[in-house]
């Protein structure tokens, strides 16, 4: 059997003081002497009372924690996100309570649920890729009146606040240096979701090809994962393919990495035979040989922005916020993987 946990009602048994005068103690209420705050206290710390924060909750009508939902906390770009969400918030006396969707909707949904029955102030989220876009979850988190923000992966769907980098620009800076590079059979690496990120940074890829006046090629597009394995499976059909191409811009870091595997597997020359181009500056990207150029998304100031927005919505007296977004200004990162001598 586990171990049944103290209450204030153990503590003030103990003290034989009522519990009211314990709970006013453990909050500092300044009608409660010194001399019993700090006897309160030493009770609490021998009985290892631990306060419950969802009942406090419930008293109060706030938490103090905010929810913060990613696909996957091992990637560098959410972990940075959530140290920006932290640096405003933890001054502010908040703390987030984070969980991870693994890509899949019914993690998501049931986080969200987890979340709401936390009784957190407000959830930050970056949504899953998809194919259902289903937002019912989310949709009922506006409903109950807390504030929701989405970061990074958001969709026009909702009607909240949003924190993006401007992918379609970013897909553009890559594509066009790609070309300024001297080449003209351009592979793109794209997701076979409907997420946002993936469809701006095509975006961008298509408008800087029309830019140039270089025709586009439904075929030169490849639908995968956008993990390790699914640039390695892409690659290695584009090579069994025989398609003629002198660059690949994958519109992430890992789908780039995995393609840059194979390439160095079969003595395909990067950049030479063929440049290479990522999306994201996942920490890795500086340290392959040769290291990837590659596009930063800035997701501390990410994060930055997306507790600011949070904490607006969250001191605002009207009932119905405007939803805002914020977008952030990304930046080409040139590394050897795509740079032709003489150019």
């Amino acid at each position: 059997m586990k171990p049944k946990k103290a209450t204030i009602h153990d503590i003030a048994k103990k003290l034989s003081i009522t519990a009211s005068t314990v709970s006013r103690a453990l909050n500092n209420n300044p009608r409660i002497s010194e001399a019993t705050k700090k006897a309160v206290f030493k009770v609490a710390k021998d009985l290892n009372y631990q306060p419950n924060n969802i009942a406090a909750a419930l008293r109060s009508g706030k938490s103090q924690l905010i929810g913060i939902i990613v696909p996957r906390i091992n990637r560098s770009f959410f972990s940075s996100v959530i140290r920006g969400v932290e640096e405003v918030a933890n001054t502010l006396g908040y703390g987030v309570i984070v969980s991870q969707s693994y890509e899949k909707i019914e993690n998501e949904i049931s986080v969200v649920n987890s979340l709401l029955n936390a009784r957190v102030d407000g959830i930050m989220a970056s949504i899953v890729d998809n194919k259902t876009e289903n937002y019912e979850h989310y949709e009922n988190v506006i409903k109950k009146g807390i504030p929701l923000v989405l970061f990074d992966r958001t969709t026009k769907e909702i009607e909240t606040s949003q924190v993006v980098i401007d992918d379609y620009l970013g897909g553009y800076m890559v594509t066009e240096h790609l070309i300024k590079q001297g080449c003209k059979k351009i592979i793109h690496y794209t997701s076979d979701r409907t997420i946002n990120i993936y469809k701006e940074r095509y975006r961008g890829y298509i408008e800087a090809l029309k830019d140039y006046n270089i025709p586009f090629n439904q075929s030169f597009v490849f639908k995968n994962n956008m993990l390790l394995d699914g640039g390695r499976d892409s690659t290695e059909k584009l090579l069994e393919s025989g398609q003629k191409f002198d660059a690949i811009f994958s519109a992430s870091d890992y789908a780039a990495a995995g393609a840059m595997q194979v390439m160095k597997e079969q003595n395909i020359k990067i950049p030479d035979d063929i440049a290479l181009a990522g999306f994201s500056n996942e920490p890795f990207t500086s340290l392959t040989d040769p290291p990837l150029t590659t596009v930063s998304q800035f997701p501390i100031e990410m994060g930055q922005a997306a507790a600011e927005l949070f904490f607006e919505i969250l001191d605002s007296t009207k009932k119905k916020v405007i939803p805002q977004k914020t977008v952030l200004h990304p930046e080409l990162i040139v590394r050897a993987s795509s740079l032709k001598k003489g150019k």
